[in-house]
């Protein structure tokens, strides 16, 4: 009886299609402070495959929204983005300034040192979809790119 079950399992494995494995690296989110109601998330992703970031979606947010930050006749515009191409091998980072995800109407505060759970949920050739689960530390307020403490643009040492 065991034979039969594992070449049915065996034959089901095989049938799905392989899907582009998406690397994930230095993750985070900013904190807030009372009352705060959005923060954003960033991160670098990188796809062995072209694929496409097209949901996320949050535990502590009503909304997870992709956005794009642009400069457009001097004025810094946010917008909502149905999604992000990654070009296969070329990492593409969220960051501040530029594309991330943008947390909204927030259950709790995000306090520095807690975990936060994020789903991101990429598209691949054909319309499959992979979800893949990450846990985002939450940095200080002040916090920039690489650097959990403070700003990279106001560093200074005495």
């Amino acid at each position: 009886m065991k034979s039969p079950i594992l070449a049915i399992a065996a034959a089901l494995c095989l049938a799905a299609p392989a899907f582009a494995q998406v690397k994930i690296t230095d993750p985070w989110v900013r904190g807030t402070v009372a009352g705060q109601t959005a923060t954003g998330a960033f991160m670098k992703l990188e796809a062995a495959e072209e694929t496409r970031l097209v949901e996320a979606r949050s535990p502590v947010a009503g909304t997870v929204e992709i956005h794009e930050m642009t400069m457009i006749d001097n004025v810094m515009r946010m917008r909502a983005v149905p999604g992000l191409g990654l070009t296969a091998g070329k990492p593409l980072e969220l960051k501040p300034g530029g594309y991330h995800l943008m947390l909204m109407n927030l259950k709790q505060a995000m306090k520095q040192g807690d975990t936060v759970p994020i789903t991101l949920v990429f598209e691949g050739k054909g319309s499959q979809r992979q979800s893949i689960d990450v846990k985002v530390p939450v940095r200080a307020l002040t916090a920039g790119p690489g650097n959990p403490a403070r700003p990279t643009d106001h560093q200074h040492k005495h």
